[in-house]
C-alpha cells in the first residue's frame, strides 16, 4: 500500500502536482508565451522538481495541449450553460451562445491569449487539438441551426465553421489591441454577422 505524506496519498500528491503545473502553465504560456517558457520555469512556478514534471506530463508540448483542452472544455461548459438559461428560440439561444462565449473567454485575459494567440504560435503541437476544438464549437452552432424553419443559403457545416473563424479573429483583435475594443461591441458585431448569415 502506498504511504501517505502530509495527509495525501501518492495518487493525491501526483494529482496535486499536475494541477499546479496546469495552473503555472496557464499563466506562463499566456504571459511570456509557450516558446519562451522553459520546463525549469514551469517547475519553479509550480514548486515541484523537474523529475516530478515528467511524472505528470511527457513534455512541455503535452502540458500545452492539456492547458488548451481545459480552456476549451471550460468555455464549452459556459456556452452550454448560457444556452440552457436562454428562452428556447433560435435567436435567443444564438445571442446567448455568442455572449456566453465572448464574455467567458475575455473574462480572463490569460484564457483569451492562450486560446487565440499562443495556440496559433504553437500551431504544430496543437494542430489536432485545435481541430477538435473548432469542431466542438462548430457543432454547438450546427445544433442550434437544426431548429431553423427556413433553408440556409449555403452548406450548414461550412457556414458554422466560417462564423467560428470570424469570431476567433475578433477575440484576437481584443487580445492584441491597446486599448482593447469593448466586449459589448464584439458581441454586437458577432450577433450581426450571425443574424445576417442565418436569418432571411
Amino acid at each position: 500500500m502506498a504511504r501517505e505524506y502530509r495527509g495525501m496519498s501518492a495518487a493525491e500528491r501526483q494529482a496535486d502536482r499536475r494541477e499546479r503545473l496546469l495552473t503555472a502553465a496557464y499563466t506562463l504560456f499566456a504571459g511570456a508565451g509557450y516558446h519562451a517558457t522553459t520546463i525549469e520555469q514551469l517547475c519553479a512556478a509550480a514548486h515541484i522538481s523537474n523529475r516530478a514534471f515528467y511524472e505528470s506530463f511527457s513534455s512541455r508540448a503535452d502540458l500545452m495541449r492539456a492547458v488548451f483542452r481545459r480552456c476549451v472544455d471550460d468555455t464549452l461548459k459556459a456556452i452550454n450553460q448560457a444556452i440552457d438559461k436562454a428562452p428556447p428560440t433560435f435567436q435567443d439561444r444564438l445571442v446567448a451562445a455568442i455572449e456566453g462565449y465572448l464574455r467567458f473567454v475575455t473574462e480572463d485575459a490569460r484564457r483569451a491569449r492562450l486560446m487565440h494567440l499562443e495556440a496559433r504560435r504553437a500551431a504544430d503541437i496543437l494542430y489536432e487539438v485545435r481541430r477538435e476544438a473548432v469542431q466542438a464549437f462548430t457543432q454547438v452552432i450546427e445544433r442550434a441551426m437544426a431548429d431553423l424553419s427556413h433553408p440556409l443559403p449555403s452548406d450548414r457545416h461550412l457556414l458554422a465553421l466560417g462564423l467560428c473563424g470570424a469570431m476567433t479573429e475578433l477575440v484576437v483583435e481584443w487580445v492584441v489591441s491597446d486599448p482593447a475594443p469593448p466586449v459589448d461591441k464584439l458581441i454586437d458585431v458577432t450577433v450581426q454577422m450571425f443574424r445576417g448569415s442565418f436569418l432571411p
